[in-house]
Order: C-alpha cells, then sequence, then structure tokens
C-alpha cells in the first residue's frame, strides 16, 4: 500500500467513524443498517475522489486482504461465541446445524447451477468455486438480526447468529474442495486427503479443540478470580484466547474458525446453555463488551473496503441477475430444502430463508482463492460476482432488516401476551 492510499484510506475511516459517531442517533432512525451507510461511503468515495483514490486492486494485495478478513472473522466468531446460549442437544442445535451442512449444500449446489447458466464462465469448476465462496453468511453484518445478548432465547435470532458462526467453518472445505478440482489444492488420491484431512479432521478436530481450551482457559480463569484477582485484563484475555485456539488449530491442521466459535461458547461454562458461574459474571460482562466494540469495528474497516472495492467491479446486467438470484432464489430454496418441515414455525422459517446475509466469510474466502493464482479473467470475473452479491446483500438486507424483525417482534409478543390471557 503506497503512502498515497494510506493518507486517503486514513482520511475516509475517520471522517466516516466520527461522522457516524455524532450521527449515530440518526441513523438508528433511518430504515437501514450502518453496514449499508459503510458501504455507501466506501462506493462513493473511491469513485468521486477528484484527485481519484488509487484503484483497489484485490488480486495484486490478496494476501494482505486475507489477514485481515481472517482477523475480522475470527474476532466476530470470538464474539458471537460468548454471547450465545444454546442447551447441549440435538433438539437445539438442530436448525443451525442444519442450515450450515444440509441447506449450505443445496445453496451451493443450486448457485453452482445459476453461476454456469447465468455468468461467462471458464468450467463448471469456477462456477462450483464462485458458490462455495459465497455460502456463508454473516449475521454481524445486519446488528437488527443477530442475538444481543447472552439472555437472547429468541429462535429466529439464534437460529441465524448460530448458523453464521458454524458455516464460516463448515464452507472451508467446500472451498478447498473447489479449488483441488481446478488443480489449485492437493486432494489426494480419489480424494481421501481431502475427506479425511479438509473435512473430517479440520470439523471434528477443530470443534473438540475449541471446547478444550474454551473450558481450560476457563478452569484457570475461575481459579485467578476465586483467589481474589481483578479481572482487568478483558482485552489481553480475549485476544490472547483468539491468538492460542487459532494457533493450536493451525498447528494440527483443524478448522480454526469452528475452533474459535467453540472456545468462545464454552469459556467460563461448561457449555453453550450454561451461565457462568458467579465470580465469573463480571468478567463475562466485560468480555462481550470489548467483543461488541470489536465487531463494529469489523463492520466499518471490512465493509468500507467492500464499497471501496466496487468502483473497480465490470459492472452489466448477468451480474446483477446472478446476485438477485442468489438472495431471491437460491437461498430461499435452499432453507426449504435443508431443513425438514416444521423444523422452525413458519414466520420464523420465511425470515431465516430471507436473511442470507453475504459478507467478510465471503470475502475471506474469495481472497484464498485469488492467492491461488487464477486466470486474470477468472479472478475479475469472480471478484465481480462477489462483490456484487454482498453489496446486494448488504443493501436489500440492511434496509428490510429493521422493518421485519421489528413486525416479527410486535407478533410474538402479541402471542405471548395472547397465551397469558387464554384461561387454563
Amino acid at each position: 500500500m503506497n503512502e498515497t492510499m494510506l493518507t486517503a484510506s486514513l482520511l475516509l475511516l475517520g471522517a466516516v467513524l466520527v461522522v457516524m459517531a455524532l450521527a449515530e442517533p440518526l441513523v438508528r432512525r433511518l430504515p437501514l443498517s450502518p453496514a449499508l451507510v459503510y458501504l455507501l461511503s466506501g462506493w462513493l468515495a473511491a469513485s468521486l475522489a477528484t484527485p481519484p483514490l488509487p484503484a483497489l486492486d484485490l488480486q495484486r494485495h490478496a494476501g494482505l486482504l486475507r489477514v485481515a478478513s481472517e482477523i475480522a472473522v475470527l474476532l466476530s466468531l470470538f464474539a458471537v461465541g460468548l454471547k450465545i446460549r444454546i442447551a447441549a442437544s440435538w433438539s437445539a442445535w438442530k436448525v443451525p446445524l442444519l442450515l450450515a451442512s444440509s441447506a449450505m449444500l443445496w445453496s451451493v449446489g443450486l448457485a453452482t447451477l445459476a453461476a454456469w447458466l447465468i455468468l461467462p464462465l471458464s468450467s463448471w469448476a469456477m462456477a462450483f468455486l464462485l458458490a462455495a465462496i459465497l455460502a456463508p453468511t454473516d449475521p454481524v453484518l445486519a446488528s437488527d438480526v443477530q442475538i444481543r445478548s447472552n439472555e437472547d432465547r429468541d429462535g429466529l435470532r439464534l437460529a441465524l447468529s448460530a448458523e453464521g458462526a458454524l458455516n464460516d467453518g463448515t464452507a472451508m472445505p467446500v472451498v478447498l474442495l473447489a479449488l483441488g478440482l481446478l488443480g489449485l489444492h492437493e486432494l489426494g488420491p480419489r480424494g481421501m486427503d481431502w475427506l479425511l484431512g479438509d473435512l473430517l479432521w479440520a470439523v471434528v478436530g477443530g470443534t473438540v479443540l475449541g471446547v478444550a481450551c474454551g473450558r481450560g482457559l476457563g478452569w484457570a480463569l475461575r481459579r485467578r478470580l476465586r483467589a481474589g484477582v481483578q479481572a482487568d485484563w478483558d482485552e489481553l484475555l480475549y485476544l490472547g484466547a483468539i491468538g492460542l485456539t487459532y494457533g493450536l488449530a493451525q498447528a494440527v491442521h483443524a478448522s480454526a474458525f469452528l475452533a474459535v466459535f467453540a472456545a468462545g461458547a464454552t469459556l467460563l461454562r461448561q457449555h453453550p446453555a450454561a451461565r457462568p458461574d458467579p465470580e465469573a459474571l463480571p468478567l463475562g460482562e466485560q468480555l462481550q463488551a470489548f467483543g461488541a466494540r470489536c465487531e463494529r469495528l469489523v463492520e466499518v474497516l471490512m465493509v468500507l473496503l467492500i464499497g471501496a472495492a466496487l468502483s473497480e467491479v465490470r459492472w452489466s446486467a448477468a451480474l446483477l441477475l446472478f446476485a438477485l438470484a442468489m438472495l431471491l432464489l437460491v437461498r430461499p430454496l435452499s432453507v426449504l430444502l435443508g431443513l425438514p418441515p416444521r423444523a422452525l414455525p413458519a414466520p420464523q422459517q420465511r425470515l431465516v430463508a430471507w436473511f442470507g446475509i453475504r459478507g467478510v466469510g465471503s470475502v475471506l474466502y474469495l481472497a484464498m482463492a485469488l492467492e491461488q493464482g487464477l486466470a486474470a479473467e477468472d479472478a475479475q470475473l469472480l471478484v465481480s460476482a462477489c462483490l456484487v452479491c454482498i453489496a446486494l446483500s448488504i443493501g436489500l438486507h440492511g434496509v428490510s432488516a429493521t422493518p421485519l424483525m421489528e413486525a416479527y417482534q410486535r407478533r410474538q409478543a402479541e402471542r405471548l401476551a395472547t397465551g397469558i390471557k387464554r384461561p387454563p
């Protein structure tokens, strides 16, 4: 990054942060999400600046983009893990797990078909890679649909938040399979290296390692707290737990994303449904507060970057048609096909089918693919298709999140009131 780009980036970032801090009450009254404001700010700044800003070449800076987006995903996963409270049973985890596995695979299959039919891609494998990159969802970019605290028990919010945390990890094997089909990743004889290592070991090993790290760190922390040591090191603990868990997962080639999420979900408690011990409650609240600040910074930085990168997109009717198909057809159909009937009440299932938000996870997998040295035309089309899908998702979901969730909450409150008034 040259000096001009760095100066321009800092000016844009500083201006947006100050304006949003001052105008936050006004923005919250508008029917749009902060992410949409950041997206438009980045896009307009990169498109209308005089003199023009240096071109943001994602292919050239793929390594830097991968590191930045990976850090952003890890910070968000740990934050979601700290807040989520779901009982340790199949019935409680069924919907998030099916959304992150069965529904995600349906999404990849349908998106591959849509990409092959709509976009001028060079091969089926490239269409499959694009679909895999767009597989993960990201509720952090629409705060109205994310769980708000560890006391939040709403089934819709829990399902979307847990899905977004899980499928950042479950999408990785699919991306690696697509890269392998393109000859850019080693799959092994008959794909056994991919099956045993990239899929089974990565998912199972990452989850087990994350639980072990969360419980181990929690045990050590509770001993310190019981000894009367003040918990004034929440920032160090938050970042240290992520770094330790990530490093161990990388060392044993397990899924770092699932490990970090599981570590957050079991830190200071035995399982995600439990409350922390009384002496650990203040520390848990401090960690969640710091995590919320990290999520906001992640949202600002990454969405501004996505907005600025939109100025380099080669727009076409085919790209817009594909993005609309992803949001209006692929996501609803994948939820319909991936969840059993009545897995969720009808109002919740309709909202889950709509809020398939694309975001930072897709940016990470896009950067991973670009690092492998794709052909120039394929890389440009992949970048354009991903950015348009993410931008359209941020726009449509950001505008619709507040009114849809307010209407949903009113219906939930009315049902609760009706149930209370109904005679036994």
